[in-house]
């Protein structure tokens, strides 16, 4: 924290010689305010963070669990449409002489149905899946800025005192006061 105050009292002892500048030492200011506001993210963020994943971990895990049973229902029915697809064989056998091309078409398109019921249920799950992902990492990072930004207005607030507003005003007014008398 001193070193933060003394740059702002660095301002007074700048020479009087009629000219302005700016603070350039990077790792001297910048680098203070980053280190401290990395340590507040990682000291207040890392118990939230770690329940967020969690709790998202277990409704994926459910959402997956649930795309399971809908793959299972989906492989219930496909082999139910096996057997459909056996006994239309069976009976494309006594009919072939009758309707032949007819059987074949129908079977096509129970295979082709069912194909198309399966390939559904696949991209659902994979959306569904991928949908709670991005919510889940969008929660995060809403909630991580959020408490980035409480963090770093706490910090702001409880260092920035009436005193140390006080000594940058009167030190900017002195500087001003001098540049005036060099200008007259």
């Amino acid at each position: 924290m001193k070193n933060v105050t003394d740059s702002f009292v660095s301002l007074g002892h700048w020479p009087s010689a009629g000219s302005f500048g700016f603070n350039t030492d990077i790792l001297a200011t910048n680098l203070i305010n980053l280190s401290v506001v990395i340590g507040v993210l990682i000291f207040f963020g890392k118990g939230v963070l770690s329940d967020l994943l969690d709790n998202r971990k277990q409704r994926i895990l459910n959402t997956i669990r649930n795309s399971e049973e809908l793959r299972e229902g989906a492989i219930e029915q496909l082999e139910k449409a096996g057997a459909r697809f056996r006994k239309m064989e069976m009976e494309a056998n006594e009919f072939r002489v009758n309707g032949y091309s007819e059987i074949e078409r129908e079977k096509l398109n129970l295979i082709n149905s069912t194909y198309n019921t399966l390939e559904q249920l696949e991209k659902y799950k994979n959306e569904t899946i991928q949908f709670e992902q991005q919510r889940a990492i969008n929660q995060v990072r809403q909630r991580v800025f959020q408490q980035a930004l409480q963090g770093a207005l706490g910090t702001l607030n409880s260092c920035l005192n009436n005193e140390l507003h006080l000594r940058t005003i009167s030190v900017n007014i002195d500087m001003l006061g001098a540049m005036k008398e060099i200008t007259d």
